[in-house]
């Protein structure tokens, strides 16, 4: 019998499909060997091409993954896959294969093929495998609604790998939601490039809204879990969303908006509408609809027509917008993109030192901002999800709505030696905010 190994590299999206590609090869007979590439057949190797430094890291491990095993096979999949189909194989030839086809349960295909040494042939599918390994924690899942983006950032390289937006049907997502719930999934983390703009590549203006309804009735009312939406495009947030998360609390106020910036002019050299004021104003009427609302957002800094006028526009919505987690990067020239044929913006472009410091500049000033706003949540009790007890310690590592997988902090939850059965990987209990440490939050468990 053949053995995988799957090395998973880049964003929750990815991830799904590194846990799609597992469950297909599986059901073709494939033994998985999750923690031991040396005993596996085939290494796939699972790669991010969204900016220059996760293509850098997707070369770097296929070379190490061949210079550690060289007489094993090893197939390039992912991102990077999808966006130079052609050219990679030829660029790195260490690759045995690659799979660039944007159906992931489409693998077992091309596993057989790179293990015959033939080219593969692939048959459509419709039907998703059913995911029974995760790469993260099985109490807490993502769940891609769509793929591909119909939004045109001029800096993005997203349509150019993963193409315009597509839907999945409704039934489908509903069916996989079901049954990862019905498996102890506590979590369901709904992931895509913009989640707001599910089904209206279908003519749905009101899509996400109609399958966050029907997710609700997939458990009776009562019954708890979670629904985490990470990523909404700030142009594209219906007030009709905020009022459902408002009145159901299993959607968590927690809102994934990447900004990006706040300077009309560059918003509008990378493509977006928004302003400092809107993106202000949308803030003000999500903490006015959601009291409890966290927001998570992003910048990229050094974008072409970013003077220092511009950059201290950016500060100061920072410093306005109080929000409560933030990542920020360096732009990068991403070849294909509309940001990197133009010719008279690069021009006036940052060079990369001075885009990095900024992006310092804005982590530096951000800092302070999370440990505040992280502070008010003192005193409150807060439903957790105990990811891991530690170690000879009557204590655990939880994450309340306020963090996603990952990307947030975490609480420290302590309790008593008669209790500390409470903290068992997987339970959800409630624990009294005591104190914050840095990012993180510190509280007891209630029995």
């Amino acid at each position: 019998m053949a053995s995988f190994y799957i090395e998973n590299l880049g964003c929750s999206k990815n991830q799904v499909d590194a846990e799609l590609m597992a469950a297909s090869l599986k059901n073709h007979g494939w033994q998985y060997s999750p923690d031991a590439p040396q005993a596996a057949d085939i290494i796939i190797i699972n790669t991010c091409g969204f900016i220059k430094s996760a293509q850098k890291e997707a070369v770097d491990t296929i070379l190490n993954t061949r210079k550690q095993f060289p007489h094993k096979k090893i197939i390039a999949a992912g991102c990077l896959a999808q966006r130079w189909p052609q050219e990679l194989s030829k660029l790195i030839p260490e690759i045995d294969s690659v799979f660039s086809s944007r159906i992931p349960q489409q693998i077992s295909q091309a596993a057989a093929a790179a293990l015959a040494g033939i080219e593969p042939v692939y048959t459509e599918t419709e039907e998703l495998p059913e995911r029974h390994d995760f790469f993260g924690f099985k109490r807490s899942v993502y769940l891609k609604i769509s793929d591909g983006c119909n939004h045109n950032c001029r800096f993005c390289a997203i349509p150019l790998i993963k193409g315009r937006l597509v839907s999945r049907p409704q039934h489908n997502v509903l069916k996989e939601a079901a049954k990862l719930l019905e498996n102890g999934a506590f979590e369901l983390n709904l992931i895509a490039q913009d989640l707001a703009s599910y089904g209206q590549d279908q003519g749905n203006q009101r899509g996400l809204i109609e399958l966050l309804e029907a997710l609700l009735a997939v458990k009776k009312p009562r019954e708890e879990f979670w629904i985490r939406l990470l990523y909404l495009h700030p142009d594209n947030i219906p007030n009709e969303l905020l009022q459902l998360m408002a009145a159901e609390p299993r959607i968590l106020p927690y809102l994934d908006i990447p900004f990006q910036h706040a300077s009309a002019q560059v918003l509008r050299k990378m493509g977006r509408r928004g302003t400092s004021q809107s993106y202000l104003a949308l803030i003000e009427n999500i903490r006015n609809t959601l009291p409890a609302a966290v927001i998570r957002s992003t910048f990229l800094t050094g974008h072409p027509g970013e003077g220092r006028a511009e950059f201290d526009e950016l500060l100061r919505f920072q410093e306005a917008a109080r929000l409560d987690w933030l990542g920020v990067f360096a732009w990068s020239r991403e070849e294909g993109t509309a940001a990197a044929r133009d010719k008279g913006a690069l021009g006036a472009r940052l060079n990369a030192p001075r885009a990095e410091r900024r992006r310092q500049i804005i982590a530096e000033q951000q800092e302070p901002i999370t440990r505040e706003r992280m502070r008010r949540f003192i005193g409150q009790t807060l439903t957790a999800l105990i990811e891991e007890p530690v170690s000879g310690e009557h204590c655990a590592i939880g994450r309340a709505y306020l963090h996603a997988p990952e990307v947030d902090g975490n609480i420290v939850v302590h309790t008593t030696s008669e209790n500390h059965k409470m903290l068992m990987s997987g339970t959800v209990v409630e624990v009294k905010i005591t104190g914050s440490s840095g990012f993180d939050l510190l509280g007891s468990a209630e029995p």
